[in-house]
């Protein structure tokens, strides 16, 4: 069974799928540790295939985002010695469905141009994608498939992380629906805060687009937090886990 790896190198965690032609075989996230060695990744996708009881020989393609320029040539090297493969790289220049319809095409990131891709091919409609991540970025695709730009936020838990960093009495919490939206504890405080705050901040840059766009664009998320943050969001429509790898699989069969 040929099949197809997809690696989404992000700031705080790569996540690594494969693909058997347009059905998901595994999906699998893991940190994206910054001084991680080219060994140690390889060991690491080793196992993740063993766990998914995937065997090496059986993967004949790879394709990877990265916005991590520190982790791009680890993750190829560790593919390379694992599958005996490179993998393609997504940048501006390779044949995509979309259009990027924006001055600088080489400044979007990689991630992006794989959520619209996957957007587009999925949907074929204008949208906005929310990808919930170490920054949360709103990527906006027209109704003829061009990519119109966005929006980039702090991440929820980059935020979390900060505030406790710069507030001397307050420490980390995590993302998660308060038991109400008034604490009456440092923690409860902070969870409303940060989930209700997170919440209204992606509703009001969704609308916002939505209105800029002249239309209703179908909203999606994905990212770590998209099935958390899209219970009480007022504008996301649907959570797509795996919609950048979709991406992914979408720009490499367009480019073999």
């Amino acid at each position: 069974m040929p099949l197809l790896l997809t690696i989404d190198i992000g700031n705080t965690t790569t996540q690594i799928g494969a693909f058997d032609d347009d059905r998901l075989v595994f999906s699998f996230r893991l940190a994206s540790t910054h001084t991680r060695t080219p060994d140690e990744a390889a060991l690491l996708l080793r196992n993740v295939l063993s766990d998914a009881a995937v065997q090496t020989a059986s993967i004949t393609g790879a394709v990877a985002c990265s916005v991590v320029p520190v982790l791009t040539p680890v993750i190829i090297a560790a593919v390379e010695s694992t599958c005996r493969l490179i993998p393609m790289l997504v940048s501006p220049h390779l044949k995509l469905a979309i259009r990027l319809a924006v001055p600088f095409p080489d400044q979007v990131g990689a991630d992006r141009i794989a959520n619209a891709e996957g957007f587009w091919v999925e949907h074929h409609r204008s949208g906005i994608v929310v990808d919930f991540g170490t920054a949360t970025t709103f990527d906006v695709i027209s109704g003829d498939g061009a990519y119109m730009g966005g929006a980039i936020a702090p991440g929820l838990e980059t935020s979390a992380e900060r505030l406790s960093q710069k507030a001397a009495q307050l420490f980390k919490v995590g993302i998660e629906p308060p038991a109400s939206p008034i604490g009456v504890t440092t923690e409860e405080a902070l969870k409303s805060g940060l989930y209700f705050g997170g919440i209204g901040a992606v509703d009001e840059i969704v609308r916002r687009i939505s209105l800029a766009m002249g239309g209703s664009p179908k909203v999606i998320a994905t990212g770590g937090l998209a099935s958390v943050i899209s219970k009480d969001s007022q504008t996301i429509q649907a959570v797509d886990p795996i919609l950048t790898l979709k991406g992914l699989r979408a720009i490499f069969q367009a480019n073999s």
